[in-house]
């Protein structure tokens, strides 16, 4: 991921040299948060691997601390800097659900 924020956005996923061009190939063709979702899933495969039901409490705490930070902060940012090319990619790519791409407008 950081190598194709790099090469295709020539910059980094960090808030302190974001990329300058939108990246949407990988794993962001398919769901809009795939780093905050992988998290996610590994909390809850610990989960089920360990039968601790403080791991699940965690994954919901995780998934709403994301949220919060996705609809208020990041996203608002994204849609700022890289305007009707982002509209374009919400409206085709859902932030949690992992799905077939879907062709662009453009």
């Amino acid at each position: 991921t950081t190598a194709r924020f790099a090469l295709q956005g020539r910059g980094t996923p960090a808030p302190w040299a974001p990329p300058e061009r939108f990246v949407e190939r990988g794993s962001y063709r398919f769901v809009r948060s795939p780093m905050y979702l992988g998290v996610i899933l590994l909390v809850l495969g610990q989960g089920l691997l360990l039968g601790r039901a403080v791991l699940y409490a965690w994954a919901v705490a995780a998934w709403l601390i994301f949220t919060s930070f996705l609809v208020f902060y990041e996203e608002p940012q994204l849609r700022e800097r890289f305007g009707a090319s982002y509209d374009d990619y919400r409206r085709r790519v859902r932030r949690w659900l992992p799905t077939r791409p879907r062709s662009s407008r453009y």
